[in-house]
This record gives structure tokens, sequence and C-alpha cells, in this order.
């Protein structure tokens, strides 16, 4: 495996554009195969799991041309529904789970295996399966796989037990081919829920309400390809913000959506930091000393999960006492051991994480053990006194295009080393 390995204490300065985002993408790409067309999607990002989904439909059938940021999915020749042979990329990836959907949708029929991803707690795909059932499918799971058929899908009224961004985007994908109308109520609202329904849409399916708590969705015989551009990654422009808030860098971050930012907004307004919104851009002040604030992650409009990890880093360094609250996963505590390494005071007591600020972060080698914790390290990295290595920086390239050329870009003092550097020893 790389390494990162990073020269503390210089302040983020300049601008650094979005790319598309992940969680929104991946739907997306599963999507374009319900129906025998070609789609072309336009700003994808250049990630690990983007790359794995593109391989997986490959492999199943789908004919994928790539330039740049933009796709071309072809699936006008039969895809295969099963994917029992790619246990290997499914098992590394959550969003594997979306070919259920697509592929009952299509076919009527899916086999797929158990999807992977990282470490952050129980994350059962019950409230997919319960969606599927509902619809009509006879759902079986024996030998990791995931076994499904209908004979026919019929539209249904599906009450999800939980928030689930993955429910929601699953039942969608299978109901826009079901016969009748489904309504799925206590649905996620995220940013990206909003993006596979309009890219939907525009595939001819009809789905009304995504955004909200209850979507509608009348199911239609066909649909067709269409041309799309993923909406900017929500995840990327928070952890650049909180980037530049902890290194009292100023950065201005292009191609977003400052709505889907508030809830960061709001509170590194509380923290004393900076936030100017412009059209499709934010600029980010940081001033020191920050102030401790008290957060908990919510779903959409609340305070983003895949954010926590980053917001404890500045909590380290912010004057008082902080706490961070999990509602959503229960062990997204795993990398606070990394940070205590670095000096960081931080107690926890079941979901909620207590952080005293100290007067700054000393560098050491730390490791990265998910995606958004790997995040958190770099932030980490960037106000350490020294040089700090991270390394497992695997999980980092799974969601993030460009970190490394990007900070560099914005002053950072960053490199990447194998693992057959002595400097990754």
């Amino acid at each position: 495996m790389d390494a990162f390995i990073i020269e503390g204490g210089n302040p983020l300065q300049g601008e650094v554009a979005i790319s598309g985002a992940k969680n929104a993408v991946l739907g997306i790409i599963p999507a374009a195969v319900l129906c025998a067309c070609s789609s072309k999607i336009d700003n994808v990002p250049d990630i690990k799991d983007v790359n794995k989904m593109i391989v997986i439909l490959e492999k199943l059938g789908a004919e994928i041309y790539r330039e740049n940021d933009t796709l071309i999915i072809n699936t006008e020749k039969p895809i295969s529904y099963d994917v029992s042979d790619y246990e290997e990329e499914t098992g590394q990836m959550r969003a594997s789970y979306y070919l259920l959907g697509a592929l009952l949708g299509r076919y009527r029929k899916a086999i797929v295996p158990l999807p992977g991803g990282c470490n952050i707690g129980d994350r059962p795909i019950d409230q997919h399966i319960k969606g599927f059932q509902a619809l009509g499918a006879t759902v079986v799971i024996e030998h990791g796989q995931v076994k499904m058929e209908a004979p026919e899908l019929k539209g249904a009224h599906i009450f999800l037990d939980v928030v689930s961004v993955g429910a929601t985007i699953n039942i969608m994908l299978a109901a826009v081919r079901a016969d009748g109308k489904t309504i799925i109520e206590n649905a996620a609202k995220e940013p990206h829920i909003v993006d596979v329904a309009n890219f939907l849409n525009l595939m001819g399916a009809n789905i009304k309400g995504a955004g909200t708590d209850v979507i509608k969705i009348v199911g239609v015989e066909e649909m067709h390809g269409c041309e799309y551009s993923v909406i900017p990654d929500q995840i990327t422009t928070g952890t650049y913000m909180m980037a530049a808030a902890a290194t009292e860098g100023d950065i201005l971050i292009k191609n977003v959506i400052p709505k889907h930012m508030e809830a960061i907004t709001a509170k590194l307004s509380e923290m004393g930091v900076v936030v100017l919104e412009e059209d499709d851009g934010i600029r980010v002040i940081g001033k020191h000393p920050l102030k401790a604030v008290n957060v908990k992650t919510m779903p959409y409009p609340g305070f983003p999960t895949d954010l926590q990890q980053p917001m404890a880093v500045l909590m380290t360094i912010a004057q008082g006492t902080s706490t961070i609250t999990e509602s959503i996963f229960e062990s997204r505590f795993k990398y606070v051991d990394e940070l205590r390494r670095m000096g960081a005071n931080i107690s926890i007591n079941s979901r909620t994480a207590s952080i005293t600020g100290v007067k700054s972060l000393s560098a050491t080698k730390i490791r990265t053990t998910d995606l958004r914790a790997g995040a958190a390290m770099v932030i980490a990295g960037l106000i350490a006194d020294g040089e700090t290595k991270i390394t497992e920086i695997v999980h980092i390239d799974r969601g993030y295009e460009n970190l490394q050329e990007n900070l560099r870009n914005l002053g950072a003092v960053i490199r990447r080393v194998s693992e057959k550097d002595p400097a990754c020893l």
C-alpha cells in the first residue's frame, strides 16, 4: 500500500474545483442498465469505487467509454443479471448493492454478492429487501449472495423503518419499472437521492417527491438513454472547507451547491470561521483560535455522518470542550486512537466523543481506518507540528479525486510514497 507524508504547518491558499458526487454517481451508473440504450454521464469522478463499478458493468456485458470526466454507457446488448462471479469487486464497495435494484427492474431477477465497504458499523440491507419483497420479489440470501426473482413487479406502499439512503435509491431503481404506483415513506432526502431521481426521470421514469420524505413513483414499461451531469460532491466540499478552517487558510471552493453545505457552514461559522457563499462557490477563511461546538450527525439536511471525522480534527485544536454525537453508525470512532497518538484529548462515551482542545497536534505515523477517517487524518497531518506519515491510504482513493494534487496546489507539503520507499516503513 502507498502512504502520504505531510509536513504540517502550511495554511491552504487558492482555489479548488469539486468533482462529481461519489454517492450520486454510484447510483446513477447502475441505473443506466434499466434500459437497452446508451447514456452519457458528465462530471464523473475518477475514484476507485467508480472504477470498480465500471469494471463490474463491463463484465456483465455493458460497453463503457470514458474520456476525462465523461462516461458513455451502452447497454443495448443484453446485460447479465448474475454478478456472483465478481465477489472480489463487489466485496470492496458498499454501493454494489445498487445492482440489485437496477437488475431486478430490468430483468425481474438478480444475483449479487453481499456488499462490502468501510467497517463503520452495522449496515444491514433489511430495508432494501423489505422494499424488493413489497414489489413482488422473492429474496433468498445464501452462500454470501442475494438472489432475487419476481414473475412481475407491482407497485407498493413501502414505509422504511429507518431512514436509509441506500434502500431509498435501490427501491427507486426497481420501482421505476414496476407495474403501478409505488410510494416510499420515511425516504432519505440527501442531495444524491434527488440526483439519481433526476437521472431516472430523464430516462423516462415518473418520480415525484425526491428530496422529501415521501417519494411517489409511477412505473413505466420502457426507458431510454439520456445525457446528465452529476452534482458536485457535498462531502468533498466539506472536507476542503474544514481543511481551510483547520490550517487558518483562505480557499475558494468552486463548482459547489452552497445550499447542500448549510449544516457545515453553520457549524464552521459557530467556530469563528468566515464562510462566504457565492452562486456556485464557497470561500472559507480560517480564523484561530477556533471555538468549541457541539455536533450531532443526522440524516440530511442535518450534519452529515461522513464529515464527523474531519470535524473532530477541528475540535482537537478548538478552545474549550466540544462534543460529537454519532447517531448514524455506531463504530465511527475507530479513528480516535490515531488522533490520540498525535496528542488529541478525546474521550468516548457510547456514541458521543468529548474533545478538549489542545494547543497543537504533534506529527507521528498514523493510519486510515476508513474512507472519511482518511480525510480526517490528512487534515490532522496538515496542522500537526512536524512530518506525519499516513498509511493505508487506499481508503482515501475510494472517494477523493486528485486529493494530493489539489492540496499541493493549495500550498500543502504532501507527497505519496510506495510501500517500497523507506519513508513508508
